[in-house]
């Protein structure tokens, strides 16, 4: 049997393979094949080495990876006992089950999720009276979080902070945990932190765990923080029997505490690493390919991969040059009629940031083309677009009682200002739309509730933004929440289909795309400030992973990759001109079709089907 799988592997994927013993690394570019190569090694170890599946560990970061990982063992190995294969919060959580006893944790504990983990970051802030207006919830959570990826208890934490804010965090941060304790709760961070700080309190039962787990194989090593590389290194000191697998290239979640500098810290913590390159991609034409080694090249602080395919040269990479947006989805939808309707799975439209989203949902939907939004909410089904709708139905329509209880869920004082509001906006004279959202944004402090600093506020900033944009479409207030009431209803339909087995165009924004695959493939706004994101511009670090971001947005193309900048384009309420990415004019000639301009009529402020 061995054999047989041996002859489906490439000749580095068979040395990644056969070498089973001692730490290694196998850096395994965009689509080359890894969940094979794991999937292969953890049989040979099986069937070769006879080494007990109890005493194979392998990691990974998702629920979804670890079961593709345990079907394929399945299907080769039926009707057997099988590896542990977890992800590392679901490993944690079955070592504390079980030990969690030696460090004061019950059995019995439960695991809390974000909104039970912010209720308690409230209780905790009202026995200390800081106020939530001054300091946000969620940016207080997400600073623990931090702290705990890092490995910094909240007494640790204590002698590290500094500044007003840092302190704050560390009187919430110690008070939240004893909410934890006397709940018998855990985080999700928890998991990790209290199962390495088990480990390192106890030597006998890290021991017990590094005796176990014989061989230890790690997924997507490139995205582990602190926290992950110390248990890992911890349960592997015993055999050394550890391989790790990444892509420098393919790191983008630094904002998550992802650290990609793991996988050289791994090389000096651990003698005699071998490392293994597996750089033969099975996915993208080789155009593709050269297309985005072309931008991945130009970062400098990490090895990169270079990516080759006994695949067909394939199509050259077109640029498309878009009036504005409008014409930038129009041309979309063009391509989408030439090719087919009855194969709209097969295509991918990724954007830097959600609230992209807007301008494509609204043309597909009035031009009847199914989509599917993968990991996001419709751009107005989203929260802060329902609450700022909200304030201007009700400036509308005062007896709408749906959005006065949802403007009252939003803070006492908060709709008081609101009602304050309401007296100054007289009939005589007659604000736009866009005046009256900016005015009674201001004068609520809606925007308040929200951290710039916070990456999810920040999208959600931005969502806000975006709203704004149709404001200036729709200048009258009626016209405007008409129009946004037709789009919602154009959209219902799609709440009562499977996703599954919906043949529809895939939405999603380019973080969201990783580890996925699409024959065609559409990256939007290539322009300077939208992608590279403008938060990124003024440092060299951010700038490298937005072109790791790019590169993995670029490799998830099989056969064709668009990638299509707006002239200019209306976003974030502003129309302006655009500078086009450089990540575009680093693109070799030899890979590109003639760039192709817009041509489109229609006015720049207004939707084209109005």
């Amino acid at each position: 049997m061995i054999d047989t799988l041996l002859k489906q592997l490439n000749p580095d994927q068979q040395k990644a393979v056969l070498q089973t013993d001692g730490p290694m690394i196998i850096l395994a570019g965009a689509g080359s094949g890894k969940t094979r190569v794991l999937t292969y090694k953890v049989i040979y170890l099986m069937l070769e080495k006879n080494i007990q599946p109890e005493n194979i560990l392998m990691v990974t970061f998702t629920n979804k990876a670890a079961n593709e990982m345990k079907e394929r063992i399945e299907k080769f190995l039926p009707n057997r006992a099988k590896p542990l294969i977890a992800t590392f919060h679901s490993l944690c959580s079955k070592i504390l089950r079980s030990e969690g006893k030696f460090i004061g944790l019950s059995q019995s504990y439960v695991i809390y999720d974000t909104q039970d983990q912010l209720d308690a970051i409230k209780e905790a802030m009202t026995t200390l009276s800081i106020s939530p207006k001054e300091y946000k919830p969620a940016a207080i959570l997400g600073t623990i979080s931090q702290a705990k990826n890092e490995l910094l208890t909240s007494s640790e934490y204590s002698s590290y902070a500094k500044g007003h804010f840092q302190e704050v965090v560390s009187a919430v941060y110690s008070l939240y945990q004893k909410i934890l304790k006397e709940n018998n709760a855990v985080d999700f961070d928890d998991l990790i932190l209290q199962a390495t700080l088990l480990f390192q309190k106890n030597p006998e039962i890290l021991e017990k765990y590094q005796k176990k787990f014989q061989y230890i194989l790690v997924d997507e090593y490139q995205d582990t923080n602190r926290a992950q590389y110390v248990l890992t290194k911890l349960l592997a000191q015993h055999w050394q029997n550890i391989c790790v697998v990444g892509d420098f290239s393919q790191s983008i979640y630094s904002w998550r505490g992802a650290d990609f500098k793991n996988l050289s810290k791994f090389q000096v913590d651990f003698k005699n690493v071998q490392t293994f390159e597996l750089a033969q991609n099975y996915r993208s034409t080789q155009k593709i390919l050269d297309a985005a080694s072309a931008v991945i090249k130009r970062n400098s602080s990490h090895p990169v991969l270079e990516l080759w395919t006994e695949n067909s040269h394939g199509e050259d990479v077109t640029i498309y040059e878009a009036r504005n947006e409008q014409d930038e989805a129009n041309y979309i939808i063009n391509y989408i009629r030439n090719y087919g309707e009855a194969n709209l799975k097969d295509i991918a439209v990724l954007y830097r940031t959600n609230a992209q989203s807007r301008v494509l949902e609204e043309v597909f939907l009035h031009h009847g083309i199914p989509y599917i939004l993968v990991g996001g909410t419709k751009f107005y089904e989203r929260k802060e677009i329902k609450d700022v709708l909200s304030y201007l139905r009700l400036i509308a329509n005062s007896k709408d009682s749906i959005a006065k209880k949802r403007i009252e869920k939003l803070g006492k004082g908060r709709y008081e200002k609101f009602l304050a509001f309401l007296e100054t906006v007289s009939p005589e004279f007659k604000q736009s739309t866009i005046e009256l959202m900016d005015n009674v944004m201001s004068a609520t402090g809606y925007l308040d509730l929200y951290d710039d600093k916070d990456e999810e506020d920040a999208a959600r900033l931005e969502n806000i933004k975006e709203l704004r944009s149709v404001a200036l479409s729709f200048p009258e207030l009626t016209q405007f929440l008409e129009n946004v009431s037709l789009v919602e209803q154009e959209s219902m339909p799609d709440k009562t289909i499977d996703t599954d087995e919906k043949n529809a165009v895939t939405f999603m924004t380019l973080h969201a795309a990783k580890g996925l695959e699409f024959p065609i493939v559409f990256m939007v706004g290539m322009e300077e400030g939208l992608f590279p994101h403008s938060r990124s511009l003024m440092d060299r670090n951010e700038l490298e992973e937005e072109r790791r971001l790019a590169y993995v947005g670029m490799t998830r193309a099989k056969k064709k990759l668009f990638m299509s900048y707006a002239k200019r384009r209306l976003f974030f309420g502003q129309r302006t001109s655009s500078i086009i990415s450089r990540f575009l004019l680093e693109l070799p000639e030899e890979v590109l079709q003639n760039s192709l301009t817009g041509g489109s009529d229609f006015e720049d402020d207004a939707p084209e089907y109005l």
